[in-house]
């Protein structure tokens, strides 16, 4: 634990990001709301866990080009800050439109798949999604894990998994019982303006940063 001190600040804010992403709609949640619908409860949490494997793999390329290129260019993590911080600026421009005009959230197609078949479209869903993709860079120019060893590295990438497949599961959850998932759509413009907020603050705290 007093190797992980020193960077718990980091962590608090690459969660925050992370947190916001997993609980925002997007293509993963279409895909879970599909599956919750056609196939139920049991098939669409099986697709969360492989949305949060893809998402951990995703979490770990990022550490791993992040610090290949800060060893070759300091000035990286300053450039990578601001391009996160552009990109939670647009993602909270976004929001705010989804708060004045709620689109309505569609079933994404799914076919009848065995578990594991169902696990690996909810992986390989993550892995090519360019909304986590573009997360992640965000989240990675936090540098939440740079400078620390294996030990601070494997304990970011485990909370990231938790957050990732929590979120996921709540989701699958959600979207699998009919009145909770028409409470969400009735408070929507409320949950889309909170989450605009979130991004312009996350946004400037990124951009601030030393």
């Amino acid at each position: 634990m007093t190797e992980l001190a020193p960077f718990l600040p980091g962590f608090v804010a690459a969660y925050s990001i992370l947190a916001v992403a997993a609980a925002s709609p997007g293509p993963a949640v279409a895909m879970l709301l599909g599956v919750a619908q056609s196939e139920g409860r049991r098939d669409a949490l099986v697709a969360a866990t492989g949305i949060a494997a893809g998402s951990a793999t995703i979490n770990i390329a990022t550490l791993l080009g992040v610090g290949l290129i800060l060893r070759e260019a300091a000035w990286a993590m300053g450039a990578l800050r601001l391009v996160g911080a552009g990109y939670l600026l647009w993602l909270a421009y976004g929001a705010f439109r989804k708060a004045a005009f709620p689109p309505a959230i569609a079933a994404r197609a799914v076919r009848k798949r065995s578990l594991p078949s169902r696990f690996m479209a909810g992986y390989l869903l993550q892995v090519t999604n360019p909304k986590a993709l573009i997360f992640w860079l965000a989240i990675a120019s936090v540098g939440a894990a740079q400078g620390g060893g294996v030990t601070v590295a494997v304990a970011f990438v485990a909370g990231a998994f938790a957050i990732s497949l929590g979120a996921h599961v709540a989701w699958a959850l959600l979207l699998s019982a009919g009145p909770i998932r028409r409470a969400y759509a009735r408070g929507r413009r409320w949950i889309e303006a909170g989450l605009g907020a979130f991004f312009v603050f996350a946004a400037w705290k990124l951009a601030s940063a030393r």
